[in-house]
């Protein structure tokens, strides 16, 4: 087990946050672009055949450095974001995704999962988007865990309290269970205490002792706990790689992230690890990827990759808005 290169001094980049988002974000959208071109391909195609760099075509017949739904409504996310927190203003983004190819790589939506599509259609026809995902345990897709990462961002300076709860409302514009909503909390404390300069190791421990303990201040149903036992009470770093699920159930996505990010030493290393875990490619990638942007900055990330980015300069614009907005306020 690797115990990672150091990370970034994200002060010396500024007083704001302009650079940690830019890792952020791009982090994000090299790991999905990383995975696009074989997403569902089984693990053992994907042995026979790893990836080792951006490549393009395969699955989606996309040029490289094509990313999908998940750079989409991530960085719908973070530009609804700039103005502040609006919920309403972050249900319409992802309208405008949906329905006007808003945030694409290139002109038209080509990726998109079941539930995110449905809860999308019922903000357009009027459903408040605090009530329009799907609150079944049978819509625990990854959907929401895979455009999160910039509301870390916005919930800086918030209690832990206050911080459950806004990810409850982003979470549950498209995934309203408390599993995908758990997930999603438990995503952005790691990425908080990236943030903050901690060793990944002691992020890993630390968490399992903060949010169990806030799950069980907020009562949550034992049951729904239970099912992130093997991040919350065991070792996880410690398991096989055929012990790690990579489809499209959010426990497994989010799992698969910690896996790859703890296992590896670097940016590359994590997504390409993720990528070759077959199955939903370009989300597990994109999830692994926004941890290890934020833990070992942008500049890690290979610059040959980062050139073939779609959109590359609208993506650095975002980050710098984000971080004025952040900074303003």
């Amino acid at each position: 087990m690797s115990q990672g290169a150091k990370q970034p001094d994200h002060a010396n980049h500024g007083d704001d946050y302009s650079y940690a988002i830019k890792s952020a974000l791009f982090g994000v959208a090299v790991g999905d672009a990383l995975g696009v071109p074989v997403e569902f391909k089984s693990r053992d195609y994907m042995n026979l055949h790893p990836v080792t760099g951006m490549t393009g075509y395969g699955v989606h017949n996309q040029p490289p450095g094509t990313w999908s739904d998940d750079s989409s409504l991530t960085f719908c996310l973070a530009e609804a974001l700039t103005q502040g927190y609006d919920l309403s203003a972050i249900g319409q983004s992802f309208v405008n995704w949906y329905f006007r190819d808003y945030w694409t790589a290139g002109g038209k939506v080509f990726d998109i999962g079941t539930s995110t599509g449905e809860a999308i259609v019922r903000i357009f026809k009027g459903t408040n988007p605090e009530l329009s995902g799907d609150t079944a345990v049978s819509s625990n897709g990854n959907g929401s865990l895979m455009r999160i990462l910039p509301l870390m961002f916005r919930l800086l300076p918030r209690p832990l309290t206050e911080r459950f709860e806004i990810t409850r409302q982003v979470s549950s514009v498209t995934h309203g269970h408390i599993r995908s909503i758990i997930s999603c909390f438990y995503y952005l404390e790691f990425a908080r205490q990236i943030l903050e300069g901690r060793e990944k190791y002691d992020i890993y421990r630390d968490l399992q002792k903060i949010v169990s303990g806030h799950l069980s201040a907020l009562l949550i149903d034992p049951a729904e706990v239970v099912v992130f036992d093997r991040l919350l009470k065991y070792d996880i770093f410690r398991l096989n790689e055929n012990e790690i699920r990579s489809g499209g159930y959010v426990i497994d996505t989010l799992e698969a992230a910690v896996w790859c990010l703890l296992t590896t030493g670097s940016y590359s290393e994590a997504v390409l690890r993720a990528v070759n875990l077959g199955s939903d490619t370009d989300t597990t990638a994109a999830v692994t990827g926004g941890l290890a942007g934020l833990l070992y900055g942008f500049d890690t990330i290979p610059d040959s990759w980062v050139k073939q980015i779609a959109r590359r300069k609208d993506i650095e614009e975002l980050a710098e808005k984000l971080a004025v907005g952040l900074n303003g306020n």
